[in-house]
């Protein structure tokens, strides 16, 4: 069924790319979401999900990570990229977002393709810190009786990421949650650059041991008119909808030590 545009009260278009990218992608749709998968990159430009609170439902997690066969192989960033070393197949939409209503045992499983995956640092994809916490966090405060959240997550796929095993490592994902509050359309957005922590050749050795702290981890809360011109997404609606004050998003991004200081 993949992302469904009218699952808020209202229409939220999947967003689209802009320029050279935009011919280089393609469109997967699974349970309750879809990626956007660029071919050459081997990883996801945009991921999206819509998320019944109200409906969620618990199965077992499984492992079963697979790559998607309705696509050649050579387009995704399969075993081979995470064998025998210290990164983790990370999942861009979270195994328990679309895990809701009828279908929620083939979203769980959807949620195990390699298309729905990007190397991260063990820490930040293991942990419950704050990043892996933001939908939650969202979830809460949106509209008790309605509980529906639309999220959009990606690597930022930028040209100073590291080359490894065929691919680039990227160095900074982008999150943004959408949903609607008084009948008005409310989105905002996060990133958080895993840099600090990347050292290829440790991880290549092992030797990264255990999760680091919050503190190597940088998570921002940021004008989703930045993601925007990060990703090369077109974005419109979103940057109207975004919550942060109009003079925050002249400010330097926010950075976030804990969900309080999360600005909705």
């Amino acid at each position: 069924m993949g992302y469904a545009p009218g699952f808020l009260d209202v229409d939220v278009p999947l967003p689209v790319l802009e320029g050279e990218a935009a011919r280089a992608v393609e469109r997967l749709d699974y349970t309750h979401f879809t990626v956007v998968l660029d071919r050459e990159r081997r990883l996801a430009r945009l991921t999206a999900v819509n998320i019944d609170g109200a409906a969620l439902v618990d199965v077992p997690r499984g492992d079963d990570w697979r790559l998607d066969d309705r696509i050649p192989a050579a387009w995704q960033a399969g075993p081979e990229v995470y064998a025998r070393n210290d990164l983790d197949r990370g999942h861009l939409v979270r195994r328990r977002d679309p895990v809701w209503g009828d279908d929620a045992r083939k979203a769980n499983s959807d949620t195990f393709h390699y298309t729905n995956a990007a190397p991260q640092a063990s820490g930040f994809n293991q942990s419950e810190e704050l990043w892996v916490g933001l939908e939650d966090h969202v979830l809460a405060y949106a509209d008790a009786t309605d509980q529906r959240v639309s999220v959009f997550t990606a690597p930022v796929l930028g040209a100073e990421d590291l080359p490894y095993r065929g691919i680039l490592v990227p160095l900074r994902f982008f999150k943004i949650a959408v949903w609607v509050r008084d009948g008005q359309l409310r989105a905002t957005g996060f990133v958080l650059d895993q840099s600090p922590v990347i050292d290829l050749d440790e991880i290549e050795q092992g030797a990264v041991a255990g999760a680091p702290d919050l503190g190597p981890f940088r998570t921002f809360q940021v004008p989703i008119a930045e993601i925007a011109e990060l990703t090369g997404l077109r974005l419109g609606q979103l940057v109207e909808a975004d919550v942060l004050p109009r003079t925050a998003r002249a400010e330097p991004w926010r950075r976030l030590a804990s969900s309080a200081d999360i600005h909705l």
